[in-house]
């Protein structure tokens, strides 16, 4: 049984990557459009560098590490997964239809009951 202890520890050099990693990201930003002169090249490098460098600071932080973790937890946890059938998932799709036409049906049915009832019984105002 898995517990549901968390432990969150947060060091002020954890702190300082998340800010450096901030840092970066929003100077990959600024970078992009002030090298609008310099060209497209110069632009998207700029990004594409910055950006990199933001995810590998995040990447050796607390959090980073933990992120990763948990991707390589829930990829384990997908792979476990009993995925139906083709017929299975065809028959399951077709029952689901199927009761969404009945369900509009009834509602359509449930609408028009009631707006007869209230608007030509009760209050007259179709006449």
């Amino acid at each position: 049984m898995a517990t549901s202890e968390v432990q969150t520890v947060n060091t002020g050099a954890d702190k300082a990557k998340l800010a450096v990693a901030v840092a970066l990201l929003l100077g990959a930003f600024v970078a992009f459009y002030l090298l609008a002169a310099q060209g497209a090249l110069a632009q998207w490098g700029a990004l594409i560098v910055g950006v990199l460098a933001a995810v590998a600071v995040f990447g050796v932080s607390e959090s980073g590490k933990q992120l990763v973790a948990f991707g390589r937890d829930s990829w384990r946890e997908t792979k476990k997964v009993v995925w139906p059938a083709r017929k299975e998932a065809i028959q399951m799709t077709a029952y689901v239809f199927a009761f969404v036409v009945v369900m509009a049906l009834f509602l359509w049915l449930t609408d028009k009951t009631l707006e007869w009832l209230f608007y030509d019984l009760i209050l007259g105002w179709r006449k």
